[in-house]
């Protein structure tokens, strides 16, 4: 198997850095997480306008440039890289993954509405007694003429408060825990105004990203809120997480190289015994360990991005493969790096403190390791 980029993709992955190096400033971008607004308008309309990043995977038909899951990867990665908190994840690989799957009236319109950089989505699927099951749906959707109405609660839906429009998992049909009966509802969605029947409690994450606990009670949609057939969204929403996962571990992936990178750096500077504390073996060690964990981290995420179009049996097993093998690099990584910088790792002056909250989240986002090693093993039994 072929790994090297071809030049569309190096350009792509260097007009990305390129623009985040000039544009995107960690600090600025934290002031702007802790204020009102939350995030940084101008540069999502940048990643639409001048990179078109937001539309570099999505078909021709929709505006899109029509990409595939390296050129995610290339984009997820440095987004990592440079710890963007702008909801590319949620909007372009989730919300977009869903209406590309799925269909529907709603589809279409928004999906170039993304492109353009003028809409947002936020996933409404997990619920407070499902963990990381989201075929666990105790949320219902009932027909009531031409309108569906909708009852349950939804926990942790990232990136709501910024979003313009809501996907939400309901049943439709079936026993709690089906796989059948599953059906999604889109709907246009500001936080800061929710509609009649909905009820939201923001927060901000210990990432610095945002999140939103929601209650529907008799909230209304109208009939085309409707994504594809009634009851049979799961193989959709099955395959578009595993492509988030793909997305989060290439992200984490770009997290760690500027973690080991920075470490290795303070190292060479840091002096301790009259010498910089590179030079004493035991920390090289450490530091050689950090970069192995690296790199089975990359190899896991290359195998899962080259598998999104395989068998739902095989693409399964390379997520999560991929998720548990970056989660333990996650940790190693992140963990030793805070260790390396002594004290200042865990204050807000260093990079190293904000990426570290940000490896620790993207351990536990989609699936534990517990989870993953239990849905590997359920995957692998004759």
């Amino acid at each position: 198997m072929d790994f090297t980029f071809t030049k569309e993709q190096e350009l792509l992955r260097d007009s990305v850095a390129g623009f985040l190096a000039a544009r995107y400033d960690l600090e600025q971008s934290r002031s702007a997480v802790k204020s009102d607004v939350g995030w940084q308008p101008a540069v999502w309309h940048g990643f639409a306008e001048e990179l078109g990043i937001l539309g570099a995977t999505l078909p021709e038909d929709v505006d899109g440039m029509g990409g595939g899951p390296v050129d995610m990867m290339i984009i997820a990665e440095e987004l990592g890289r440079a710890l963007v908190v702008e909801p590319y994840v949620d909007t372009v690989v989730i919300g977009a993954g869903l209406l590309r799957r799925c269909g529907g009236a709603a589809a279409e319109p928004l999906l170039r509405q993304i492109v353009a950089g003028a809409a947002r989505t936020a996933f409404a699927a997990l619920e407070p007694s499902s963990g990381h099951a989201m075929h666990d749906l105790s949320t219902t959707a009932r027909r009531d003429g031409d309108e569906w109405v909708i009852d349950g609660s939804k926990t942790v839906v990232t990136s709501a408060p910024l979003a313009t429009h809501l996907i939400i998992s309901a049943r439709t049909s079936g026993a709690r825990r089906d796989e059948s009966g599953i059906s999604l509802f889109c709907g246009e969605f500001d936080a800061a105004k929710p509609p009649a029947g909905v009820e939201i409690h923001s927060y901000r994450t210990i990432d610095d990203r945002v999140g939103s606990d929601i209650t529907f009670t008799a909230f209304r949609l109208p009939a085309q809120a409707l994504l594809g057939a009634e009851g049979e969204a799961w193989p959709s929403i099955e395959a578009t997480v595993d492509e988030a996962i793909a997305a989060i571990a290439s992200e984490a992936v770009g997290c760690m190289r500027k973690v080991l990178a920075d470490t290795v750096e303070y190292a060479k500077q840091r002096r301790q015994f009259g010498q910089p504390i590179g030079s004493f073996q035991v920390l090289q060690h450490r530091m050689v360990d950090m970069y192995m964990e690296l790199e089975q981290a990359i190899a896991a995420t290359y195998l899962a991005i080259h598998s999104l179009h395989a068998t739902p049996a095989v693409r399964a097993r390379a997520t999560s493969a991929a998720k548990v093998t970056v989660s333990r690099a996650a940790r190693f990584v992140g963990q030793n790096s805070v260790q390396l910088h002594g004290a200042m790792g865990m204050t807000e002056e260093l990079a190293v403190g904000h990426y570290f909250k940000r490896l620790t989240a993207i351990e536990h986002e989609f699936g534990s390791t517990d989870h993953h090693l239990a849905r590997y093993a359920e995957l692998t039994r004759p």
